[in-house]
């Protein structure tokens, strides 16, 4: 398994926060985490799933990048 962190903007309180995680887990993403400010998604797909997941947190109504300096490059023994 492999995860990755977003960067997302616009987001101020916990109904934004529930927002996102919903959005996301209704699109089969494995969310580890969604805090103000950032997502945390594991996957095992290869290519991860960045593109989807941005797509996905722009139509819940927040822009949303990836940091290439996140854990995308930590991988975890399944």
């Amino acid at each position: 398994m492999a995860e990755f962190t977003l960067q997302i903007d616009g987001m101020h309180c916990g109904a934004c926060v529930r927002r996102v995680s919903q959005a996301l887990a209704t699109e089969g993403l494995d969310v580890k985490e969604v805090r103000l400010g950032a997502a945390r998604i594991e996957s095992d797909l290869d290519p991860l799933p960045v593109d989807r997941a941005l797509a996905v947190i722009q139509k819940a109504g927040y822009r949303a990048h990836f940091d290439p300096n996140s854990a995308a490059s930590q991988t975890h023994a399944g």
